[in-house]
């Protein structure tokens, strides 16, 4: 019971370090955070965090793993063939991006993950996930029926992915991404007009926006 004990507290102690350490790299950056930083937001000393995380760069490579751990249990979330594919992908893509505007490691994760070429170590490689997931989800809004014509599922995946984490960069620069649903909405009003065999993009959104945030299908 006790090397249980042992093993929750040693748990709970590299999470808090860990957020702590990711307000601090979401706000000032990799460079722009020290250890000692990081012990004084934490209240933890600087030996304390040395003892769970050997050094800065592992530190800031167990924030971006956990960024990246995040994202296959929320994918999962919309994998139920309850709601039509193309509505999966468009509420999948609003709970990303409130990820990325709410959640301090997605944030901090995604800063460090630019900042790579500046961090000793190596990080997982980001997009080709989403872009299998994008194509999954359009391969099945094709076997529906409500792909258009001619759109190659891989191709449009690949757009949209650049889209969406374009749509994210320019948020993030022009206003923190305080406006980050806003312009998703308008961008899926464009990028539907294309997709939709009988394009009503105003329609999908707000099926897929009148279910409360985080709504998802509990399947069948």
């Amino acid at each position: 019971m006790q090397v249980r004990a042992e093993q929750v507290r040693a748990k709970t102690t590299r999470r808090f370090l860990l957020e702590a350490a990711a307000h601090l790299f979401d706000e000032r950056g990799y460079a722009g955070t020290s250890i000692s930083d990081i012990s004084a937001q934490s209240g933890r000393t600087s030996g304390a965090i040395y003892f769970h995380y050997a050094s800065k760069e592992n530190l800031a490579l167990a924030v971006v793993e956990a960024h990246f751990a995040s994202w296959p249990e929320l994918i999962e979330r919309h994998r139920s063939p309850e709601f039509p594919a193309l509505e999966r992908l468009v509420a999948l893509s609003f709970d990303v991006a409130r990820a990325f505007r709410d959640d301090v490691i997605i944030r901090a994760g995604a800063r460090l993950w630019a900042e790579r070429a500046a961090i000793d170590a190596t990080f997982p490689k980001p997009f080709v996930g989403w872009m299998e997931t994008v194509t999954q989800l359009l391969e099945e809004a094709r076997q529906e029926g409500e792909l258009g014509n001619g759109i190659t599922p891989q191709v449009a995946a690949h757009g949209i992915v650049c889209a969406f984490f374009g749509l994210h960069t320019v948020s993030e620069a022009l206003e923190g991404r305080r406006q980050i649903e806003e312009g998703l909405h308008d961008l899926w009003l464009l990028l539907l007009s294309g997709l939709q065999t009988h394009p009503d993009p105003a329609g999908l959104l707000a099926r897929v926006r009148e279910r409360p945030a985080g709504a998802v299908s509990t399947g069948t």
